[in-house]
């Protein structure tokens, strides 16, 4: 009767699938499954849209243990694009991102605090034009899963708000800060 039992129990032990536990993720900007957004009031009339075209990173997630987790973005700002040449080569100029002194700008988690139904706040310090400053991101998980090529992903979605005078960014009229959509899709390592 004991050799059954045990028999049973080892049975049931392996055939019940494994605990999701913590793993790391390169963010998967190769398959452009991943995009940092923004938009920002143009003199308070209307609403420019434009992206971050190049940037990289990594992020550590347990979903048994999300106050765990860890991100680490780089983003090249000499990517900035709203689909106007002009408009782009001026917000990378001195006047705004002052992209030949400040090529890059990064973002290093210090806390991430689950709240519940796939919900997060992201905290963490963003270094923009030379400037390092304290930023929270709400955060939503939106899954994870097997890959049809073999790996393993996990998504999220997030925004924050900045305010440009803290980064030492000039502004003009109204435009005094700008909106980040973020969402952030990452292949298992």
């Amino acid at each position: 009767m004991k050799k059954q039992l045990l028999a049973l129990g080892l049975l049931t032990a392996f055939s019940i699938p494994s605990i999701a536990s913590a793993a790391d993720y390169a963010i998967d900007t190769k398959g452009a499954h991943a995009s940092i957004n923004l938009k920002i009031k143009h003199l308070g009339y209307s609403w420019i849209q434009g992206r971050f075209n190049t940037f990289d990173g990594s992020f550590s997630y347990d979903p048994m243990n999300i106050s765990a987790s860890k991100v680490t973005v780089n983003v090249d700002t000499t990517s900035f694009d709203t689909n106007h040449a002009e408009r782009d080569k001026h917000v990378r100029s001195e006047d705004f991102l002052d992209i030949k002194k400040y090529a890059t700008a990064t973002f290093t988690s210090t806390k991430v605090e689950p709240k519940g139904n796939g919900e997060m706040t992201i905290s963490g310090d963003l270094t923009l034009h030379g400037q390092t400053k304290p930023i929270a991101i709400d955060a939503q998980f939106i899954g994870e899963g097997d890959d049809p090529w073999g790996g393993y992903r996990a998504g999220f979605s997030g925004t924050t708000r900045i305010e440009l005078k803290d980064f030492g960014i000039q502004i003009m009229g109204e435009s005094s800060y700008a909106d980040l959509e973020l969402h952030v899709e990452g292949v298992r390592q």
